[in-house]
């Protein structure tokens, strides 16, 4: 059995991201276990759904007979206090130790070693979160692929289909872009592409696998997908002016996220955007995972 005495606690922090799952456990100086699944299963809005399938990955995870001292979870689709704090109590009654529940974008900060700031994310979505000057905290986007998450991956091919389609209606002939896509989804042509995005059974993961394309075609010389690309980063630094506007001090903007940071297009547009709209921030992206920030969380609870 690992050594959980007061002076060696052993804290566990979870990541539920949009599409995969990583668990980090150990004490201050050895790794217990380090494990990354698939977020399928993981549904935020029942909380003891939510509460037992984070129990079962913690039970996978850990060796036999070993008890974390605490726990915390950054939960993709965690949107709310309210919806954090009815997962963490669900969570509390199942594992009885203290657990802690906030959104994944809240992990960015603490695993930058940072006590204040703004995390955001654009992965497979976008969201972006803060504080207010009182603690309060406050969150601006993740609506979900049919509705937000611009400058995420499946918020990306949304546009991207929407630029191909304006086109097509403008009676351009296809370009790269068009290409891709029609090639990606496996349609014979244009038009097509609505059918192929709407029966999607999971959109997020479904569109946002093909983000790579968007990028792909830039590279080749299509305009369109150029400027897909750009209007991304201009609405991730609208996240951020969101929270300015609301109060939040935006000095360090702690970025992560599959797409903004695998992508130096997305990423240039994002900053080129921000610095013109609020100068004083900083982007920093994060160059460790950002489950480090749920095991700082489980240290803070103990």
């Amino acid at each position: 059995m690992q050594d959980t005495s007061p002076g060696r606690p052993l804290v566990v922090g979870i990541d539920v991201g949009g599409t995969k799952t990583h668990l980090r456990a150990g004490t201050a100086d050895t790794a217990v276990a380090d494990l990354v699944r698939p977020s399928a299963g993981w549904r935020p809005h029942d909380p003891v759904a939510a509460a037992d399938w984070l129990a079962g990955l913690v039970a996978e995870a850990l060796p036999a007979g070993v008890r974390p001292a605490a726990l915390a979870v950054g939960g993709h689709a965690c949107e709310t206090p309210r919806q954090c704090e009815e997962i963490r109590t669900a969570l509390r009654r199942r594992l009885d130790m203290p657990t802690l529940v906030v959104g994944d974008a809240e992990l960015l900060v603490p695993a930058a070693g940072l006590d204040r700031g703004v995390g955001l994310v654009a992965g497979t979505g976008s969201v972006a979160v803060g504080l207010l000057p009182d603690g309060g905290r406050v969150q601006v986007g993740g609506w979900g692929a049919v509705l937000g998450d611009e400058g995420g991956a499946a918020g990306l091919v949304r546009e991207a289909a929407r630029a191909v389609w304006a086109a097509h209606d403008r009676g351009e002939a296809p370009d790269a872009l068009a290409r891709r896509l029609v090639e990606a989804f496996s349609v014979a042509e244009v038009p097509a592409l609505g059918d192929a995005l709407e029966s999607a059974e999971d959109v997020s993961a479904a569109w946002g696998r093909h983000a790579p394309v968007v990028f792909a075609a830039a590279e080749a010389g299509s305009l369109l997908a150029r400027t897909v690309i750009a209007d991304a980063g201009r609405a991730l630094a609208a996240l951020v002016e969101r929270l300015a506007a609301r109060g939040v001090v935006v000095d360090d903007v702690v970025v992560a996220g599959s797409t903004v940071l695998a992508q130096p297009p997305l990423y240039t547009a994002f900053t080129d955007a921000l610095a013109r709209s609020v100068p004083s921030a900083r982007t920093r992206p994060l160059r460790v995972p950002p489950v480090e920030g749920a095991l700082a969380l489980a240290r803070s609870i103990l």
